[in-house]
């Protein structure tokens, strides 16, 4: 016997609790299931502690660096990472028990906690209940890929989850991968005081981006110690009494890395093998991930898929707005799309990517009359008075219509700054709206008018 409901959500992520509190608030009986965490990846091991615990990294790396501000910090930096994890965890458990109340509180909102798994298109099993609904919204996110390599199976390895749980100090730690949580994991973990290590496979790092950001990382990240391994072939893993090694012929040193701890920040895979989802006839791709259409639907009518699991983001403010559209189209008849919404992201090294849009390349490849401008950080003051003048920032315009193609700002504030350019791209005006505009002084922000005074053919 099933209990029926109107609308199943299965996951708490960023997409599945505001949806539930919409339909809910729409009238609707609400069943929404959760087998572990509340909050999903953000609240639990992604957003919401890393950059907490960046937060503790940046505060020793500026106190390292007192005396260029005129500052006396007397004695060696001792970073107590007992206390690192502890400010981490109250954090983090505040946002999830948050979700969690919330939900519980919920009007026309029922609980239930376990693992969901469709038994027909239209019915889903959480233990021993059935719950049954003729809509269901998927929103189980992602979890780290963990590589076939040789030895990874005899050597312990981190994932970003479990590095969550560490509240020591690495010796060295050694990481596999040279993307966004490989990199800012990394010098998290070298402000604190390891050695690290990373070695990726690709020529250069954080490979989506031009090369010229992926070189400014680089120099960002080797300034601080972090040794950094590219073209990594053959990767393997062995021990040797207390230590762990990595074996990767690369360009340049050692075939070997002989550190303390591994960290695997490979990729991500979705949570969708394990949801019976061939009950209910969902198709999924090569990957795993949910096929949907541009308005979130899945193979199935009445299936929705949301976060990452649907691969048409991966991150937490594409999670949301997957949300904002499932709940537009069913409840404000609004019919807003996925090809609505422009690629934007951070990279939350130290100091920040903030991206929207295209990369040169792809307005090179493209085969676009295009325009670039282009500043380094050191000639913006805001930079210059903080004394953190790494980075530089760019844009490009398209030459006929001058609308704005794309921007990258690598730099202090960057991922605050990116965004006056990204409302912009949203309201489709050309570029000279800013480039006209009035910015307060001194910021991040003042600079990118100018910017845009300086283009020169791409």
């Amino acid at each position: 016997m099933s209990t029926s409901y109107d609308a199943i959500v299965i996951g708490t992520g960023q997409a599945g609790p505001s949806l539930a509190r919409g339909l809910a608030g729409a009238g609707m009986k609400v069943a929404i299931v959760e087998r572990k965490l509340f909050g999903g990846t953000c609240v639990n091991t992604g957003c919401i502690p890393t950059k907490t615990m960046i937060a503790s990294a940046h505060a020793a790396h500026m106190v390292r660096r007192a005396s260029e501000f005129g500052v006396d910090a007397p004695g060696s930096v001792h970073v107590d990472m007992k206390r690192v994890k502890a400010r981490k965890d109250e954090i983090s458990g505040q946002s999830r028990v948050g979700v969690e109340s919330g939900l519980r509180k919920l009007e026309n909102c029922t609980v239930y906690q376990g693992h969901a798994r469709f038994e027909s298109a239209r019915e889903v099993s959480v233990g021993s209940e059935k719950l049954a609904a003729e809509k269901i919204f998927i929103n189980v996110g992602a979890r780290a890929v963990v590589p076939k390599m040789p030895g990874v199976d005899e050597v312990p390895h981190l994932t970003n989850s479990s590095m969550m749980d560490i509240d020591f100090l690495p010796q060295h730690l050694i990481i596999v991968g040279g993307s966004y949580v490989g990199l800012e994991f990394g010098q998290m973990f070298r402000r604190f005081g390891s050695e690290v290590t990373i070695i990726e496979m690709g020529p250069r790092l954080v490979h989506r981006e031009d090369e010229d950001v992926s070189a400014a990382i680089r120099e960002i990240l080797e300034a601080e110690g972090i040794h950094i391994r590219l073209n990594a072939k053959c990767i393997g893993f062995s021990r040797r009494g207390d230590e762990v090694i990595a074996q990767a012929e690369c360009d340049e040193g050692s075939p070997e890395v002989n550190g303390t701890h591994i960290l695997l920040a490979v990729g991500r895979q979705p949570n969708t093998d394990d949801l019976g989802l061939d009950k209910a006839g969902v198709v999924v791709d090569e990957h795993g991930y949910i096929e949907v259409d541009d308005q979130l639907r899945s193979s199935v009518p009445g299936i929705w898929a949301l976060g990452d699991c649907n691969g048409k983001g991966g991150f937490t403010h594409t999670s949301y707005n997957d949300f904002e559209i499932v709940a537009a189209n069913l409840l404000h008849n609004d019919p807003r799309r996925v090809s609505d919404r422009i690629l934007t992201y951070g990279l939350y090294i130290d100091p920040p990517l903030g991206r929207a849009g295209m990369t040169e390349a792809e307005v090179k490849k493209s085969g676009r009359h295009a325009l670039i401008g282009t500043r380094p950080m050191t000639k913006v003051g805001r930079a210059v008075e903080k004394g953190e003048t790494q980075g530089f920032m760019k844009i490009v315009v398209d030459a006929g219509t001058s609308e704005i193609l794309g921007a990258a700002i690598l730099g202090t504030g960057g991922d605050e700054a990116v965004h006056c350019i990204l409302d912009v791209m949203y309201a489709k005006a050309p570029y000279q709206v800013i480039q006209r505009a009035v910015h307060i002084h001194p910021t991040v922000s003042e600079l990118i008018p100018t910017m845009l005074g300086e283009m020169k053919p791409l």
